[in-house]
């Protein structure tokens, strides 16, 4: 009886566990599809000759090269293209890339390299994973053109009817580029991911400037997430100048408007001074959320090219040097330091200098004729003339510019592409607000003004936001009709071509790319552009049309929904970028506001001083008080607010101690571990 009933205790608890391990297979399997995420895609073009050796075709090499690196791959048949898309769905896949990368992590508050050994020991993700995914995509990168032939002797592979050697030790992904089999490599969407972020971000209007911050940057990366940070942050603050100026609009205070537009004025300067402040904390406290290391912030970029924009280095002449000779150290680096100093300073006077030579005659020639003439039609053919005249020259300017930054002695990716800010801004700069200055300053034409404000807020923006989204739908488009085109031309299409594999339809959507300087920038740059240029215009005439703040507010609210929208659906997923600061855009924006105080006070000087008498009366006396005062404020105010808050110190503060521990006790373990080794070997 015992042992029956032993027997049927040990087949139910066997039938127990075999369920219970079927379960978990099935579980694990059920997690691995739902993880198996494909990040990148390869293409190809679709052969019309199929190899019989498939150890001898092309896209079988590839197929299997990134099989041995450790990829998932799964190819996808186009209708002009072939497509490779790679996955890796375990995380340990990128410790030892990572690892032989160098990468540094962050580790109990200091940035270490990455060991596999302890991996465990390194801050996770706001999601939980290990690495972000620029980290992720570095990686890739890594992988994907980290495939060389190692084998003892060169291999001839085929495509097409093609034949490419493949020498010892060569690149393959390089060498096939190179001869035009594979056209490009490029991160695809996580269709889950987008589409919960089309859910809880795009579509969601009714939470206005609330946006997923943290969800952006796990999918984006730092740079895309603090732009959109600081869109949002930037429309909020708005409100309140919006309701200000919204009320002078509809109120007449009569007489005693000469009283409040200097209020409104001073409100003004004092909000964006507040906000510039704000904005750095803002900043600072989110680096302190995410797990970004001190030199992804600084040297952030990552071109597809499976090599890191490194920063940058001595040359090899100050290397010998210090080898050779420690005297001349400090004298060899100083040379190449003030050299570097003097290319960037004699480049941005060439840009200024051409700017006041070549455009700013052209603006005040358009702003002139444009005032005298009478005829609407003569005016419609003008601006017409001065808009095409004026792309050209901006384009001009954007492709001389990025010679010139070639040449300079930048010290990483992102130093080169904040000089591009710089020098490409002063163009914009000058055709967007010269005319406005010429009907405020030399005319004094404040209804003139006030039309071109609204002119520029109203249609300007508004045009921008339609070709912004429209544009590279229309792009997208075109290029399926080319597809479906030349599909037709070969005559092997004879029923309608539909595009239904989605990583085809990825490829063929237009990149997050800049206007200008696509090589240093991507669509930030004119994303950023255009939220500079309407600050300035908001806050630069803000006592001639105090409703501006009202235009801008409504216009930035459609901009976050309508911007990731293009994100989301519109455009490839963007190359991710660890840089996460505003750059050179902050230092703008710190511009437009002393340039603000300067023409805020020009303009009630000259409300005040109708018949232009210039004398110094009570009046004018206190605008021009109140400008030095505002100046003042502007440069003091960083002394009042710190950049960073109270918390994020002390948080620094607690991890810099606990680093600190860890490293003694490591020393002290090393040491007396050496100590007693010794004394083991001397008693030997």
């Amino acid at each position: 009886m015992v042992n029956e009933g032993g027997k049927g205790w040990f087949g139910f608890v066997w039938i127990w566990l075999s369920t219970l391990i079927g379960s978990v297979r099935l579980k694990m399997n059920e997690d691995e599809n739902e993880e198996r995420v494909f990040e990148m895609g390869v293409v190809i073009p679709r052969r019309v000759i199929r190899e019989k050796d498939e150890s001898c075709d092309c896209a079988h090499v590839l197929v299997k090269e990134f099989e041995k690196v450790g990829f998932e791959v799964e190819r996808v048949i186009g209708i002009a293209d072939e497509f490779i898309k790679l996955a890796a769905h375990l995380e340990n896949i990128w410790e030892r890339p990572a690892a032989n990368c160098k990468a540094k992590k962050k580790r109990i508050g200091m940035d270490l390299l990455f060991e596999v050994e302890e991996v465990e020991a390194f801050v996770k993700q706001p999601d939980g994973s290990i690495f972000s995914w620029c980290e992720r995509f570095q990686c890739y990168c890594h992988l994907i053109y980290g495939i060389v032939n190692n084998s003892k002797s060169a291999k001839v592979l085929k495509f097409d009817g093609k034949e490419v050697n493949w020498e010892i030790g060569e690149n393959l992904i390089l060498k096939l580029e190179s001869e035009n089999i594979v056209k490009q490599v490029f991160p695809l969407h996580d269709e889950k991911k987008r589409k919960k972020l089309l859910r809880s971000w795009a579509l969601h209007w009714w939470h206005f400037t609330n946006q997923p911050i943290d969800e952006i940057y796990t999918y984006y990366g730092a740079k895309i997430a603090i732009y959109f940070a600081f869109l949002g942050m930037y429309t909020r603050w708005l409100l309140f100048p919006a309701a200000f100026g919204l009320t002078l609009q509809l109120i007449d205070f009569g007489s005693l408007k000469l009283v409040v537009l200097p209020v409104f004025f001073v409100m003004v300067i004092l909000w964006a001074i507040m906000f510039s402040q704000f904005w750095k904390r803002k900043n600072s406290a989110l680096l302190a959320r995410w797990p970004i290391s001190s030199v992804d912030i600084t040297d952030g970029g990552y071109k597809i090219t499976g090599r890191k924009e490194s920063s940058w280095q001595p040359p090899m002449e100050l290397m010998k040097v210090l080898e050779s000779d420690r005297i001349k150290e400090k004298e060899a680096f100083q040379k190449s330091e003030w050299l570097g100093r003097f290319m960037r300073f004699r480049n941005d006077a060439f840009i200024i200098f051409s700017i006041i030579c070549l455009q700013l005659p052209f603006e005040l020639a358009y702003a002139h004729l444009y005032e005298i003439l009478d005829s609407d039609i003569i005016k419609f053919v003008l601006t017409a003339v001065y808009l095409f005249a004026i792309q050209c020259i901006t384009k001009m300017g954007g492709k001389v510019s990025v010679k010139l930054i070639m040449k300079e002695n930048n010290e990483n990716t992102e130093k080169r592409a904040d000089s591009l800010v710089y020098k490409v801004f002063g163009l914009y700069f000058m055709q967007t607000y010269i005319g406005i200055f010429y009907h405020a300053l030399l005319h004094r034409n404040f209804s003139t003004l006030r039309q071109v404000l609204i002119q520029r807020l109203l249609l300007s923006e508004v045009l921008e936001n339609l070709l912004e989204n429209s544009l590279p739908y229309l792009k997208y488009t075109y290029k399926k009709y080319r597809v479906r085109h030349k599909k037709r031309a070969t005559g092997e299409a004879r029923e309608k071509i539909q595009f239904t594999s989605r990583v085809e339809k990825e490829y063929l959507k237009p990149p997050y790319s800049a206007s200008i300087g696509e090589d240093l920038e991507d669509g930030l740059f004119d994303d950023f552009l255009e939220l500079a240029l309407q600050f300035g215009m908001i806050l630069m005439f803000a006592c001639a049309f105090p409703p501006a703040f009202v235009f801008a507010a409504v216009n930035n609210i459609m901009e976050i929904r309508t911007d990731a929208l293009k994100l989301l659906a519109i455009l490839r997923r963007p190359v991710p970028r660890a840089a996460a600061t505003v750059g050179a855009w902050l230092n703008i924006f710190q511009f437009l506001i002393l340039m603000s105080i300067c023409t805020n006070c020009a303009l009630l000087a000259w409300l005040y001083d109708e018949k232009g008498k210039w004398k110094i009366e009570p009046g004018l006396a206190a605008i021009l008080i109140m400008e030095h005062v505002l100046l003042l404020i502007k440069f003091g105010f960083s002394r009042f607010v710190p950049e960073e808050p109270a918390w994020v110190r002390a948080t620094r503060a607690k991890r810099n101690t606990q680093a600190q521990d860890m490293c003694s006790k490591k020393l002290l373990r090393t040491i007396s571990g050496v100590d007693k080794n010794f004394g083991e070997k001397k008693l030997n």
